[in-house]
């Protein structure tokens, strides 16, 4: 009889560690701050909007970044047990769809995020199809919301799509980084493809 595999994500890393001691509820908020110093996305006073929110690292993150004079909103399905800033807002409710018309409450954003990843099922090609439209769907919210000369930060997981959603990014945003932070686990096959400089929208 073999042994049950060892969940890799079960035992607490010195990122893990450092979060909690920073008062963050996930890891993740280094892997957004390694983009952050790398492509320098925000300012003071910059509009953010964070799809996918929970558990609010990141939204946590951006928030301390552009400071009171800025303005967050964070959209997730579930609730958000974070307490974030006066500047930041939470919207429980579908991120992926811009028929739901909270999206829209600072737009025009200059920064629009998305660390969402599917369910994994143990199956890598569903999964990574899944993440793929996750990926496709958050690009879509952002082409639609975000400000000439405005980012998009977006996960992915690696895989025979990954060409096509560079493909689309590009068709919106002027430069383009693709970006695997330290932060990312060793069995992660986790990528952030990052738009910079979004393009005038034709008339």
């Amino acid at each position: 009889m073999r042994a049950p595999k060892k969940n890799p994500y079960a035992k607490p890393d010195h990122f893990t560690q450092k979060a909690k001691e920073a008062g963050f509820p996930a890891r993740s908020v280094y892997k957004l701050e390694e983009i952050d110093r790398r492509v320098r996305l925000f300012k003071s006073g910059m509009r953010v909007l964070d799809l996918g929110a929970s558990p609010g690292s990141w939204s946590l993150y951006a928030a301390q970044k552009i400071g009171p004079s800025g303005k967050l909103l964070a959209v997730d399905l579930n609730p958000l047990r974070t307490a974030l800033p006066p500047h930041a807002t939470f919207v429980q409710g579908d991120a992926l769809t811009l028929e739901n018309d909270a999206l829209a409450t600072y737009a025009p954003y200059d920064v629009v995020l998305s660390d969402m990843a599917p369910q994994t099922t143990g199956s890598k090609l569903q999964d990574q199809a899944r993440s793929f439209d996750l990926f496709m769907r958050a690009l879509a919210v952002a082409s639609s919301l975000t400000v000439t000369g405005g980012s998009f930060v977006g996960k992915i997981f690696m895989s025979d799509d990954l060409p096509a959603a560079r493909a689309e990014l590009r068709k919106h945003f002027e430069g383009e980084r693709l970006i695997r932070p330290e932060g990312t686990r060793s069995v992660s096959y986790e990528l952030f493809v990052i738009g910079l400089s979004r393009r005038a929208k034709s008339a």
